[in-house]
């Protein structure tokens, strides 16, 4: 099978959440595993839930992993430009971990694709996996054809019922949790933790952040069913001493040393994501016989990260800095406002400054609390000369541009702005490529960072790839 038909067969298996609300089961999906001769046994994991932070957690993870020595696998979601980012593994060189090659993409997917429709049509299947449940299974027969020793795996939805969740993790983690997908989860932070604290297992390992007080009950009380063994990774918090601070570097107490690094990932959020990862590889390395991580190789990990789209910098052809942030809910975007804040009041020519003038390109699925994000994020660009720009993004879940042109309209009265709704998100990069100096932030949606990176690999001259969104 090549390439192009594995993405074919995966998009005409159409969006996760859109369409026919489908009931899964992961009876199901062990039944398919088990017609793969169950790959998910042959490699070790690491299984991390939450509502924001378990991407960047997870790669910090690998990254870290992959620093040590161990062959790595990483499987996150979603992705931005191509379906082959979920899938990551250790390459010939231990400084990164590589997306899975379109051979062995598309040979994975065929194997699967094989399996679901024997299993269907002798009656053990009800119907195709879903294409969540298909790719998760492409990850695990890829690691183990790979030779994967150990696989740090974020959970795509929830936890309890995710497809991920058929793997018996080393360690359970589990990041910040908030109001997200609730039409699925729950419409409460108890009911959703509840879910994320899915993941757990009978005697297992919890690595956690004390958070939201309806979190920590939930997680708390699943955990004392279970007979969990928790771990706070609060003492792995970096801190900073002034110096640091203007340096950007932490200061980590970890592994009976302090170390001292620069972390790739910018914002101050990501100092809990990286103690939750810290707090997972000293476990592994004193519980789970990883004698392979040191000090050093934390250290290395921590500097190669590798995450795109979270805080990411560029600078468009007319000279303004693009910001690019996936994050997609209001919990999220306060944490961004929180970065951008300090950001736009920076000291010129600092690394983090953000000149004006300002200009946000917005957009949102329509299942995301389209008006409170708006309401948080929007007023930091109510400034003469600044400009917020609403498009739709290219997805069977995006919000209606009537949706997006009412947004506009609640915002436009009385603001020093201006405020445009734009077909979609290439025409919103036309409209600012060329903008002279100043700063252009991208956010709202992971659809709409991945939309405006591909317009800025198509301006620079690169070839676009084949993309696969759900």
């Amino acid at each position: 099978m090549l390439y192009v038909e594995a993405i074919e067969g995966l998009n005409a298996l159409g969006a996760e959440l859109a369409g026919t609300r489908r009931k899964f089961e992961l009876d199901h999906m062990r039944t398919l595993m088990h017609g793969l001769g169950d790959p998910q046994t042959r490699f070790s994991s690491v299984l991390i839930a939450g509502t924001n932070g378990k991407g960047s957690t997870a790669a910090t993870l690998a990254s870290i992993l992959n620093a040590s020595g161990y062959q790595t696998g990483l499987y996150t979601s979603p992705h931005l430009l191509r379906v082959n980012e979920r899938i990551q593994m250790s390459g010939d060189s231990p400084l990164e971990l590589c997306e899975i090659s379109d051979t062995l993409f598309a040979s994975v997917f065929e194997q699967v694709k094989h399996a679901a429709t024997t299993l269907v049509d002798g009656g053990k299947l009800p119907q195709a996996p879903s294409f969540f449940e298909t790719v998760t299974a492409m990850a695990f027969l890829a690691f183990a054809q790979s030779g994967v020793e150990i696989a740090v795996l974020e959970v795509g939805l929830g936890g309890r019922l995710d497809a991920t969740n058929i793997v018996e993790p080393l360690a359970s983690v589990i990041t910040d949790i908030s109001l997200d997908h609730t039409e699925w989860l729950g419409n409460t932070i108890t009911e959703i933790a509840r879910e994320k604290a899915g993941i757990l297992r009978q005697g297992g390992v919890l690595i956690t952040l004390s958070q939201h007080p309806e979190a920590n009950a939930a997680i708390g009380e699943r955990a004392v069913a279970l007979d969990v063994t928790g771990i706070n990774a609060a003492a792995y918090l970096p801190q900073y001493s002034p110096r640091e601070r203007a340096q950007g570097e932490y200061a980590v107490p970890a592994f009976g040393t302090t170390l001292h690094v620069q972390p790739k990932l910018a914002g101050d959020h990501q100092r809990r994501n990286l103690a939750l990862a810290l707090a997972a590889a000293e476990y592994l390395q004193q519980h789970q016989d990883c004698t392979k991580i040191t000090a050093e190789s934390v250290a290395n990990g921590l500097r190669q990260v590798h995450w795109p789209g979270r805080l990411e910098r560029s600078t468009l052809p007319g000279g303004a800095a693009s910001l690019i942030d996936v994050a997609h809910n209001p919990a999220g975007m306060w944490t961004l406002r929180s970065y951008l804040s300090s950001a736009f009041e920076s000291a010129p020519g600092s690394s983090d400054h953000l000149p004006s003038p300002r200009s946000l390109v917005f957009s949102a699925l329509a299942d995301k609390a389209l008006e409170e994000m708006a309401q948080v994020l929007f007023p930091l660009f109510d400034e003469p000369g600044g400009r917020v720009l609403i498009v739709p993004v290219s997805s069977a879940r995006a919000a209606t541009p009537e949706r997006l042109q009412a947004l506009a309209n609640a915002h436009r009265e009385g603001a020093s702005a201006t405020y445009q709704v734009l077909p979609d998100v290439a025409a919103a990069y036309n409209a600012l490529r060329l903008q002279h100096g100043g700063s252009v932030v991208v956010a709202g949606s992971v659809y709409l960072a991945g939309e405006w990176k591909q317009a800025m690999a198509k301006d620079a001259g690169e070839i676009s790839p084949a993309a696969v969104q759900s």
